[in-house]
């Protein structure tokens, strides 16, 4: 059996093809990967929001209490200062689970992608030295 070497002319459509095919697979994979960040950067925005809702509650909790609280020195300032903590609370937990998601889109660089385009310029690289 012949084994027929391929001209310079098939290798280099050959090269191209694969260039193509993995330029485009890259872009592919670098689009979902920002989306993944796009994703977690928004909802991290979205609870951060939260926070400063639940936070001027709290505010206001906490001027009614004062209020209360000079107006009456009754039972019922007590009942709103508790009101006012456990706002305060909420919002400090929903702030601090916005900027865990926050970090996770953070940077909103597709850090998988860059390290593969590196990995496959050098494959490159280093495959046309060993023809040459």
């Amino acid at each position: 059996m012949t084994h027929v070497e391929p001209t310079t002319a098939q290798l280099l459509h050959q090269l191209s093809e694969d260039t193509r095919r993995l330029v485009r697979d890259e872009l592919q994979l670098a689009q979902v990967e920002m989306k993944s960040k796009v994703k977690h950067t928004g909802i991290g925005a979205g609870l951060f929001g939260g926070a400063g809702i639940f936070a001027l509650f709290g505010l206001g909790a906490l001027i009614a209490t004062a209020i209360l609280a000079l107006a009456l020195v009754v039972d019922a300032w007590l009942a709103a200062l508790i009101v006012a903590v456990v706002l305060f609370v909420i919002a400090a937990l929903t702030g601090l689970f916005g900027k865990k998601q926050i970090d996770e889109g953070v940077p909103p660089v597709p850090e998988r992608t860059v390290e593969n385009v590196k990995k496959d310029v050098e494959q490159v690289k280093g495959a046309g030295h060993g023809h040459a």
